[in-house]
């Protein structure tokens, strides 16, 4: 759950809200790309310099901005995140929407889940390091909220069991 990066676009620290507010709490899309290769799944840790949840582990994440489309921000910050292109990713599985709350704000998360063609990635501002893990790890990890469950709406199992690639 990433605030954005500055690659060509303004940097910001808060991020847009793109809902109704349920109460005082702010909703927030955001898209949360698994990239798996061999059975394993990429996390990131978060740096400092992000506006939310520093030092959690996340998948790849960004801000859906207004009018563009789920898939498009899951493409994009796979790119800006870890440097992998169309050419190194391959599309598997849109998953559920999965809904959390964390730092004072509702999390509309949308899943997707990428099969890599290579590992080396290059991480940007947002992390500090990447591993690539075995789901099973995800729920032993501190992660940003609800990331096993976005995990499981896009796998198909449950982040205790191994990753399906097709």
């Amino acid at each position: 759950i990433d605030p954005g990066s500055q690659g060509g676009a303004a940097h910001r620290d808060r991020p847009l809200d793109h809902g109704a507010p349920e109460g005082n709490v702010m909703e927030v899309h955001v898209a949360t790309s698994f990239l798996v290769h061999d059975g394993k799944v990429l996390v990131l840790k978060r740096s400092e310099e992000v506006g939310t949840f520093k030092g959690y582990w996340a998948g790849v994440s960004g801000y859906i901005e207004p009018g563009e489309e789920d898939v498009e921000t899951a493409y994009k910050e796979v790119w800006e995140e870890t440097g992998l292109g169309g050419e190194d990713v391959e599309l598997l599985k849109r998953g559920e929407v999965v809904r959390a709350e964390g730092e004072g704000t509702v999390w509309v998360i949308h899943p997707f889940l990428f099969r890599a063609k290579r590992t080396d990635v290059t991480l940007d501002w947002e992390h500090v390091e990447c591993k690539w893990v075995e789901p099973s790890e995800l729920r032993k990890l501190k992660t940003v909220p609800k990331l096993a469950e976005a995990w499981e709406a896009v796998n198909g199992a449950r982040a205790d069991m191994g990753a399906r690639e097709r």
